[in-house]
């Protein structure tokens, strides 16, 4: 886990309190998922913005897609994940 990741976990219960729901999906629960290769973000069902980041995970770009069809792609995938992350209360890092 990066120290960037751990960071996350860390601070995530503050927003957890606040009523954002969190999961975590570690690697091995994703086998078999299909995934849009960038980072998203669906809006209003209709259009997805991808993100694009380095190799070392600095930001570069974004990219908003008008294409439904792969907002639906995106939502379909994500719907996916979901359903096999670890809420953030149960997920222990160590353990996953």
């Amino acid at each position: 886990m990066t120290d960037y990741i751990r960071f996350e976990h860390a601070t995530t219960a503050s927003n957890v309190s606040a009523g954002e729901q969190a999961r975590w999906l570690p690697r091995h629960l994703a086998t078999g998922l299909l995934f849009p290769a960038n980072d998203f973000w669906v809006f209003d069902g209709r259009r997805a913005q991808f993100n694009y980041f380095s190799g070392r995970g600095e930001f570069l770009t974004t990219r908003l897609s008008p294409d439904a069809v792969i907002a639906t792609q995106c939502a379909v995938a994500f719907e996916a994940a979901w359903e096999r992350a670890v809420p953030h209360e149960t997920y222990d890092p160590v353990q996953h």
